[in-house]
Formats: structure tokens, sequence, C-alpha cells
């Protein structure tokens, strides 16, 4: 487990076992981005199979496999100065391989693969273990010659990770998120590492808070696009229908915003009805079985669901500023979760249901805060003084996603969840906010 790790796991303890009556009683603890790699791998140059060679292809692949798993903040990628065995894959063929040669420098992983274009793509890697001297992980893609090379060489780089640390690495999965870059708040696509940003909206008008459905094959969005008020909209990867999602709500009000379900067959959503302040409802995706879960005359906002499906936390004035809280996902065992500062929104549910992310005002500023579904332990996790906002998990729960102004306007950065491996991802013109990552690919 890395060093970060360990010590965040030590912290939680110390806060659980002092067991305070209220959140807001534990101590102040203030995480410092550092670096932590508990791993160092060896990536060879793949072998290439291609009727006509490229050298350069192999090369880009190799170092993009390299990227992928130092991304993870699990692995440091070796230079190939510092190897004693073979620059580059011979064959896969052969089950042997030289583990002192790898061992001695380091290495704890050895990566050895081959690639082969020619009616279609073919890769295939297998990583060593080198300390047992055994493969781990191995595996063939077959993908239409027009497949995107770097994403292939992330999910080997994930693949790896997966093998060593029992979690799939995130290098190949993608973030959502809004950016005002053309000129209008328009929903925009990325890789994890800040790649390849293009736009998923381009009509002009006001769009916000991107959520992607359980499939990746689409993104749920808040739009000003059709009679000027908020309602919501389905961004489509080419299997399911773009354009608005709940006709059948004509009439109910403005739909500020919406999250789907874990298991994608219905969403949660902010409903404001004429006349009422904003509440939470559920509905199918067919727009069918509105419920409404939150009423009395208070502003709730920001549902998000736990993994499993059973709870909601959401936002909500009733005691007198936005707090956070959390009921069963049929609106029922409604309880104030958070007590800590006195703005606390946006809460986002780790991927294995144990924590919940925030943001939280303390001292003027925003930062994000982590806080267990229970309300026994609350601890920031990134604070700067221009303040950080908006959080969300990559689906492996290692990373967070936020906004932040620390530069002068809002960009995307990438934390690890212990505070370390801080890196902003998004480049060029314009402010970035309200990012979403999306699922693991299929």
């Amino acid at each position: 487990m890395p060093n970060s790790l360990v010590q965040l796991a030590t912290l939680v303890l110390l806060l659980a076992l002092s067991a305070p009556a209220r959140a807001e009683d534990n101590p102040v603890v203030v995480v410092t981005p550092g670096s932590a790699r508990s791993f160092k791998a060896a990536v060879q140059t793949f072998a290439d199979r291609s009727v006509l060679a490229d050298s350069q292809r192999v090369v880009r692949l190799r170092d993009e496999v390299a990227r992928g798993l130092e991304y993870s903040n699990v692995f440091e990628a070796l230079p190939m100065a510092a190897f004693l065995g073979p620059e580059a894959t011979v064959s896969l063929d052969d089950d042997s391989v030289r583990c002192s040669d790898w061992s001695q420098i380091g290495a704890d992983a050895l990566v050895q693969g081959s690639i082969a274009v020619d009616t279609e793509l073919r890769v295939e890697f297998r990583a060593w273990d080198t300390a047992r001297c055994k493969v781990v992980a191995s595996k063939r893609y077959r993908q239409p010659k027009s497949s995107d090379l770097t994403i292939l060489a992330k999910r080997i780089a994930d693949d790896v990770v997966e093998a060593f640390i029992g979690l799939r690495g995130v290098a190949s999965t993608e973030l959502a998120f809004v950016s005002n870059r053309t000129g209008s708040s328009e929903v925009f696509v990325m890789g994890a590492d800040g790649s390849h940003p293009r736009p998923a909206t381009s009509n002009r008008s006001i769009n916000n808070f991107p959520s992607w459905s359980p499939d990746g094959d689409a993104i749920l969005y808040t739009s000003y696009r059709h009679q000027g008020r908020p309602l919501l909209f389905v961004s489509s990867r080419g299997r399911g229908r773009p354009g608005r999602l709940l006709p059948r709500l004509d009439g109910k009000g403005s739909e500020f915003r919406g999250v789907f379900s874990p298991l994608g067959g219905s969403l949660a959503l902010v409903l404001s009805r004429p006349g009422h302040a904003a509440d939470i409802y559920t509905v199918g995706v067919d727009g069918r079985k509105l419920r409404q879960l939150t009423g009395g005359g208070s502003i709730e906002v920001s549902p998000a669901w736990s993994p499993d499906g059973k709870r909601i936390a959401f936002v909500s004035d009733r005691g007198g500023s936005p707090q956070i809280y959390l009921m069963d996902a049929d609106g029922s065992n409604q309880r104030r979760l958070s007590y800590q500062g006195n703005y606390n929104t946006h809460p986002a549910w780790s991927p294995d249901g144990s924590w919940i992310a925030y943001e939280s005002r303390v001292g003027g500023q925003f930062d994000i805060w982590l806080i267990d579904p229970e309300g026994t332990v609350n601890l920031p996790i990134v604070s700067h003084p221009r303040g950080d906002e908006a959080p969300c998990w990559a689906p492996n729960g290692r990373k967070l996603a936020f906004s932040s102004k620390r530069r002068g306007r809002a960009d995307i950065y990438v934390v690890d969840i212990g505070g370390e491996n801080l890196r902003r991802i998004t480049q060029g013109a314009g402010d970035n906010t309200a990012p979403s990552w999306g699922p693991f690919p299929r």
C-alpha cells in the first residue's frame, strides 16, 4: 500500500477511535500533495509483426503504456538506459525471461508486447512480476485498423495496474466537464489525463452539470436550449437517442439537475414546480413514475446515489445553511450528515460506498472534504487559498477530480485520494468546471 494511503488509513483510524459526538469536533488535518509510488516498471518496445513495420508506431505505443502506468501513481516507468535486459520484446512465444536482469535494476514489473497492423489492429502484452518471476497479466486485443493506439496503450497500462494492486487503473477513462472556451457554456469530454478534449454539445446555450450513464454511452446534462428554462438532455455516443430526456414532464417545472441511478433505469433529479422550492424526485428514464422525495419549503439540490442505489446524498438548507443530508432511495430516513463548515454542498459518493466527498466553505474558501456515511470521520483532502470545488470520483476510487481557480481561472485538477499526485489537466482559454468522471470503458 502506498505510504500516503497508509497515512490516510492511520489518520482515519485515529479519528474513528476518538469517537467525537459531532463531526464538527474533529481536528482539521491538512494533506499536502506530494509523490508516492509503490512499484517500478520496465516497459519494452513492443515487437512489430506488421507487414509494413513502423518504428515510430512501436515507440509511441511503448511511451503511452509507460505514461498510463505513471498516471496511476502506482508505477514509476524506468528509463531504457537502465535496462540490463533487451530494450525490445523479441517474442511472446518464449516463456523464459531472465528476471534477475530486471530485479537488479529495481523493476518490480516487466511489460512485454507485440503489435500487428494489417486488415485490423492486433496487440498482445504480458506483464511479469519479476520478484516471483511469474506472468501476472496477459491479454490480446483485436480492434479495427483505425482504432486509437493511445487509448489501447492506456488500457494495457490499466490492466497492469490491476494485476499488481487488485484495482483497475483509470488512464483509459474519460472526464466530462463544462467549459466556456468557445464563448458559451458547453459540455466537453477529455481523457482522464486531459488528452483529446472535444465538445459534447455545441448549442450555444447554457449547459451544465454533466453526469455519465453507468455504461458510459450517454451524458446527462442540464441545458437552457429549449423554452429558455433548465431541462434535462442527453448526449449519446450512438446507441441511444440524443435530445431531451423527459418530455413527459412538460408543465411540471424546471429540471435543474439529474443523475442516473447505478443501474441506469431511473434517475434522481432536482425539479422546481411553479410556486415551489426546488425538491428532489426520482423518475424512470422514460419519464414515468415521478416520485417526490423531499418537501417542506426548503431548497433541496445536488442528489448523489450510493453505489448500491439504496441511498441518496443531497444538499438542503432546511437548517438555515446548505448542508449534506442522507436519505433512503424512497425518501425515508432523512438525516443531516455534515456539521463542519457553514456551507457544504456537492456530495459525491465513492465507488465502494465508504466515503462522500463534498465541498465545504471553511474560513471563506471552499475546500474538498471527505466524510463517511455515518458522519464519524470528517477530514479535508484538498485545500488551497483560491478554493477547490465540485469533487467527483474516479471509478476505481483512488482519485478525485475537482475544479479550482488556483491559477486565477477555473481549471480541472486530479489528485490521488491520499492528497498526492496533484495535476492540472485542462489547458487553454476559458473556465473549466463541473467535472464528472466516466465509468471504465467496455
